[in-house]
């Protein structure tokens, strides 16, 4: 909205041409995204309250988490409208990129929103069944990959695989690319809600995510570091870097008040919105591969759910670590919920790191 306010102003007063650059309104998406947070994350907080809208804690984690009980949780809705409004304040809402995932990331805390509301209406830790979460998971990435399918038939989006540290094997999918749209999609919000467990441990992890895509939006959306990096260029993809800078900024502000000890917490809302949103710029400037190094923490946590519960059938009740998500394993052998945090935190961060220079390893 601004965005298209500011600019044309330009031609009375050459000030307002620095409006029009990507990097200055990715700031800016930022920092306003990061003030949203903390100008409303307390009311926000105090009406949660008030309409007794808190987390129920699984009597299957670890005992150290009762004590959490009760806390406000929906936080989602706080991140959402603070990476909502800066994109549309700041971005060029004409690029179908960022209209794709601002609506990805609507559906998913839709969803997100009734599973929290199911799990207070009931005073229960269950919301939705977990068949029915993942059918509605399923028909909405189903959903945006027809709609990406749709662009790439109209030429507005590539049905080409790109693939890390391959420079010339680009396999053309066409409609093989919806079930793989479909698996990134799913995988990424599943992931991302598997690892909300600690106070501040999915929102720090989506920030170094978030913060990696920014440089990634950016990089592929260039022609001179695109050619440089011999990567796909995507240009529609360079105005999500405005977006990424929203996303990133609200989840700064929004570990304001999840830190421990959490005055929030984002719930399934927060959760399957951020995941679904990283999946779809992940696809978006075709590095859904790079995704797996970018959200490495989030695939070592689903991993291990996957590993334990295959196990445990496998195995007639054994396990691999005392409790899954991984987490919850650190936490039974002795670690601080503060150790694991930081700790998860500093390996996202060598992941998020490692993703950029797998740029250029082809």
């Amino acid at each position: 909205m601004l965005y298209y306010l500011l600019v044309p102003l330009k031609e009375y007063f050459i000030f307002f041409n620095v409006f029009r650059y990507i990097t200055v309104r990715t700031a800016l998406a930022g920092i306003t995204a990061f003030l949203i947070c903390l100008i409303f994350g307390q009311w926000v907080i105090k009406m949660l309250k008030k309409y007794q809208i808190g987390e129920e804690i699984s009597p299957d984690g670890p005992d150290s988490h009762l004590e959490k009980r009760g806390t406000p949780s929906m936080g989602g809705i706080l991140i959402i409208g603070a990476t909502i409004i800066p994109a549309f304040l700041w971005g060029d809402l004409s690029n179908t990129y960022v209209r794709l995932a601002m609506s990805t990331m609507l559906l998913f805390g839709l969803l997100g929103f009734w599973d929290d509301f199911l799990k207070i209406k009931r005073t229960k830790s269950k919301g939705l069944i977990i068949r029915h979460k993942l059918f509605f998971q399923i028909g909405i990435s189903a959903v945006i990959g027809l709609i990406l399918i749709y662009l790439g038939l109209a030429g507005e989006f590539s049905l080409h695989l790109s693939l890390p540290f391959f420079k010339k094997w680009v396999p053309y999918l066409g409609w093989f690319y919806l079930p793989w749209i479909m698996l990134i999609l799913v995988a990424s919000t599943n992931s991302v809600n598997l690892a909300d467990g600690l106070d501040g441990l999915a929102i720090g992890l989506t920030f170094i995510s978030s913060s990696a895509f920014i440089v990634l939006c950016y990089v592929v959306g260039r022609a001179d570091w695109s050619e440089f990096l011999n990567i796909v260029r995507v240009p529609p993809a360079a105005e999500l870097t405005v977006f990424a800078g929203a996303m990133a900024g609200a989840c700064l502000g929004f570990l304001w008040f999840n830190c421990h000890p959490a005055q929030i917490f984002m719930g399934d809302a927060g959760a399957l919105s951020l995941g679904g949103t990283i999946g779809v710029i992940a696809i978006l400037i075709k590095q859904e591969f790079l995704l797996f190094m970018v959200a490495g923490v989030f695939i070592l946590e689903a991993l291990s759910v996957l590993l334990q519960v295959s196990y445990f059938k496998l195995t007639g009740g054994k396990r691999i670590f005392k409790m899954a998500p991984l987490h919850h394993h650190f936490e039974l052998i002795g670690w601080s919920e503060e150790k694991i945090v930081i700790r998860f935190w500093i390996a996202g961060i060598v992941f998020a790191l490692f993703s950029l220079t797998a740029l250029k390893l082809r």
